[in-house]
């Protein structure tokens, strides 16, 4: 049994599982997909070549991608029901809620999401792979009130999700950097939403369920959501002049610096680099580095002060914000490249699967008396 002494707070330090999907190596800033470092990933391979990579474990061949890359595309097609739901959805709802109740929804409109074979899991993992951009594109598309465009099976996915929001194919740039973004997002070892998309399977729910409970927990401004507060947080500061008074500010008051620090990474997030080259570059490109430069001042000033590193979604706000897309759509972006690992865990998990339960420490008063209803 649990003490108050042994108490893993969080569940800090507490192994769940054992995996051959992605290692974070907090202490030396390591981010490894089944046994690839992320820089040698990242800017090497395609999104799809490490959803292969996540749920076969190993890079695939030009016939293997040619494959997967059909068959997602063959799966963008939503339900009619689906697309009626997202209509009726209020156009102010957040958009991780919109996807969040969709994606739940789409287990009711598939007539085998109750078949818990493998073969019908990893395909129901394929579908949502390809039917998650879809989804959050429409959403979009319908609260701005346009017309909903039919995905193109000869675009790759960043570049089919980019036209289907944009309206328009993406040039060959937007395309690649959105496509490394998602290959940054791909996984990133027990992190809270795959944790809960777990702890949703191993009580042996369904695919749907467990994704469900993923997409529910990244919308947390403490883990998917802190990407938008990184922006927000920029836009509140204005200008670069006034990072410096900003800072101080937050830091007198004990105000938590959206996208700085990690819960693992006692060092650089590995993933921060190539997101701040990407900056760098469509800063540079669209002619307005202010972004970037009060950036770069923030993570220079927490570095200093708090011996604290930009971590991954500090510099994804700006290349997401650099490439035209909404705000609100980030962290949904983060769900599209997560789910990639997401859909990878749960058919880990169910591979060897035991019920996920942990006990806890009860602080409560003990020995209590009722006392009759009329004398309280």
């Amino acid at each position: 049994m649990n003490s108050p002494s042994n108490l893993a707070k969080g569940l800090e330090g507490v192994v769940a599982a054992t995996t051959r999907l992605s290692d974070v190596k907090g202490d030396v800033g390591e981010l490894i997909y089944a046994g690839y470092n992320i820089n040698e990933l990242a800017g090497k391979v395609s999104f799809e070549e490490v959803v292969y990579l996540l749920h076969h474990n190993h890079l695939p061949n030009r016939a293997e991608l040619d494959d997967l890359k059909s068959r997602l595309a063959s799966y963008r097609d939503l339900p009619k029901g689906i697309v009626e739901l997202l209509k009726t959805i209020p156009r102010w709802t957040p958009p991780m809620s919109a996807i969040r109740t969709a994606i739940s929804a789409l287990g009711c409109f598939d007539e085998h999401a109750e078949d818990t074979s493998m073969d019908a899991n990893r395909e129901k993992a394929m579908r949502l792979i390809a039917q998650i951009p879809i989804v959050t594109a429409y959403f979009h598309r319908i609260r701005q009130r346009k017309s909903l465009l039919a995905p193109d099976p000869q675009l790759g996915e960043a570049a089919n999700f980019l036209y289907l929001i944009d309206g328009e194919k993406p040039s060959t740039e937007k395309e690649s950097t959105l496509d490394m973004c998602y290959v940054l997002h791909a996984d990133h070892g027990m992190n809270a939403s795959t944790f809960s998309a777990r702890v949703t399977i191993a009580t042996l729910s369904d695919m749907y369920s467990a994704i469900t409970s993923a997409i529910g927990t990244l919308k947390g401004p403490l883990h998917g959501g802190a990407n938008e507060g990184v922006i927000k947080m920029l836009q509140d500061i204005g200008t670069p002049d006034k990072v410096d008074a900003y800072i101080e500010e937050c830091l007198a008051h004990k105000q938590k610096i959206m996208g700085i620090g990690h819960r693992i990474y006692k060092t650089l997030d590995p993933r921060a680099p190539h997101l701040k080259r990407m900056a760098q570059i469509l800063s540079a490109k669209l002619g307005d580095s202010k972004w970037i430069q009060m950036s770069d001042r923030i993570a220079e000033i927490m570095l200093k002060k708090k011996n604290l590193n930009a971590n991954v979604d500090f510099y994804s706000a700006t290349v997401y914000y650099s490439l035209g897309i909404p705000t609100d759509l980030f962290t949904p972006i983060f769900a599209i490249a997560r789910i990639a690992g997401w859909t990878a865990h749960v058919l880990e998990q169910l591979a060897d699967n035991r019920l996920i339960r942990p006990e806890s420490v009860y602080s409560g008063p003990i020995g209590l008396k009722v006392t009759p209803i009329d004398q309280r």
